[in-house]
């Protein structure tokens, strides 16, 4: 498996992540799925723009097929920006502080959270705690954290949505730890940017679904659109979950490791039904190449790339665009929010409404006084 070590750098003016690798074609054919994905004749590499949010990306997207090594990637000091500390990686956490975080990590463990948010919340902390390894933890306060905020995540530009990552783990670490001088609950979240959902025409999801020459593929995009499924929700279906008899499917341990049952249709069981009886699945509804093993997320995002541009669709789609038109198309046809709510498995009803601000039902009954003049 190929390693990869990040680097970021400033490109024609701008702060960039730099891929190098040798010559690999799946890579390039992987690295193309990336948003703003850009190849440079000058530094023979592929890159992009960079957040915190595209390097996480890169990450989980070439997780199965290379190594992303980043503990040597830094960040570059931008001119005329005030900062304490950019490279993190020049500073060492103290022993107390490592204590600590294994701590920190068996508590979230005791508690069930999911690895990969004991992974999130590990990292961000370990970011916090070596930004601040100046002094002990126990005199950390909260004008460190808006130092923090200030000189590292606003200096390198990272997303709203990282820093809430970052708030969240520290919140909950100090709220374990004994004797110290910060306040969890005044550490103050950032302002997120309020960004719709991105929305697909019936039209344009008919002619997606439509696409695929394989029954299996057809099968997989069809059932994320049909139930509002996340990607990892599809892959990790078992045949057992689909009760055709009372026309439910049953998604075991989604996110927050909540249960929860969608709706089937009479076509989209006719349709599990032919694919069932062509692949006779043994472990997962939907197998990889190996017997028993899942289907990747990597070839499913390939998956729906090659159907993207058969169908003539010149927009960015991803497979979490499904969920987000089946929500809305469920609300331009009549159903309930409360009804939405349940079947996409959110914990608020203001995540839900989100989908009004999308639907077009009621806005295109809404004349323009223009057409009066």
């Amino acid at each position: 498996m190929i390693t990869i070590v990040p680097e970021i750098i400033q490109h024609k003016g701008k702060q960039v992540l730099l891929l190098r690798f040798p010559y690999d074609q799946p890579l390039i054919n992987l690295i193309k799925h990336v948003p703003g994905a850009q190849w440079s004749r000058t530094q023979k590499a592929w890159y992009f723009l960079y957040t915190e949010d595209i390097l996480k990306e890169v990450k989980q997207l070439f997780k199965e097929i290379a190594i992303i090594d980043c503990t040597t990637t830094t960040l570059n000091q931008k001119e005329n920006l005030p900062g304490k500390v950019l490279r993190i990686k020049d500073y060492r956490l103290s022993e107390e502080s490592k204590t600590l975080l294994n701590k920190y990590k068996s508590w979230l463990r005791s508690r069930r959270y999911s690895e990969n948010t004991i992974d999130t919340y590990i990292d961000a902390l370990t970011t916090f705690l070596k930004f601040n390894s100046a002094k002990p933890v126990s005199e950390i306060t909260n004008e460190d954290v808006i130092d923090f905020n200030n000189n590292y995540i606003l200096a390198n530009n990272y997303s709203a949505s990282f820093q809430n990552q970052v708030v969240n783990a520290i919140k909950l670490f100090f709220k374990t730890v004994q004797h110290t001088n910060i306040n969890a609950e005044l550490i103050h979240r950032p302002k997120r940017a309020k960004q719709l959902p991105n929305v697909l025409s019936k039209e344009e999801v008919k002619q997606i679904l439509d696409a695929p020459r394989f029954l299996k593929h057809k099968a997989m995009l069809s059932l994320v659109y049909s139930c509002g499924l996340r990607c990892g929700e599809l892959l990790r279906l078992k045949p057992e979950h689909i009760d055709s008899k009372r026309n439910l499917l049953i998604i075991k341990q989604s996110k927050g490791r909540k249960d929860r049952i969608a709706p089937l249709s009479d076509k989209t069981i006719q349709l599990l039904r032919d694919y069932y009886k062509a692949f006779k699945p043994i472990v997962y509804l939907f197998e990889g190449e190996n017997t028993g093993t899942p289907y990747t997320q990597r070839s499913l995002q390939n998956v729906l790339k090659q159907c993207i541009l058969k169908a003539g669709i010149n927009k960015p789609v991803t497979l979490h665009w499904l969920r987000h038109s089946y929500a809305t198309h469920l609300l331009e046809g009549g159903t309930d929010l409360r009804y939405i709510q349940e079947i996409l498995g959110h914990s608020s009803s203001r995540t839900t409404e989100i989908y009004t601000h999308v639907s077009t039902k009621s806005i295109q009954k809404i004349i323009s006084p223009f057409d009066s003049l």
